[in-house]
């Protein structure tokens, strides 16, 4: 469960994946660099199972507070923990 306020995250995490086009229809450089090693480069690595339920302490994706069983069951939106629904 997510509020209409944390929809638009939900969003925009789906759009950030689009190819960038310019005004002229020619895609722009997307800013990697060339023969860059990755593993040195990265400064902050995404760890999926970083973030855990305030309630049960199950794994769960950045950006979200309660896995979607405890959101469910309380009633409260998973990203920001506002009471949902009735």
């Amino acid at each position: 469960m997510v509020c209409s306020k944390c929809e638009g995250k939900l969003s925009k995490v789906v759009c950030a994946e689009k190819w960038k086009v310019s005004q002229d229809g020619v895609g722009t450089s997307s800013g990697r660099k060339i023969n860059e090693n990755k593993a040195l480069s990265a400064k902050k690595r995404w760890q999926p199972y970083a973030a855990k339920c305030s309630l049960c302490k199950s794994p769960l994706q950045p950006d979200y507070k309660y896995c979607q069983k405890c959101a469910y069951v309380k009633g409260l939106c998973a990203m920001c923990g506002k009471q949902v629904g009735t």
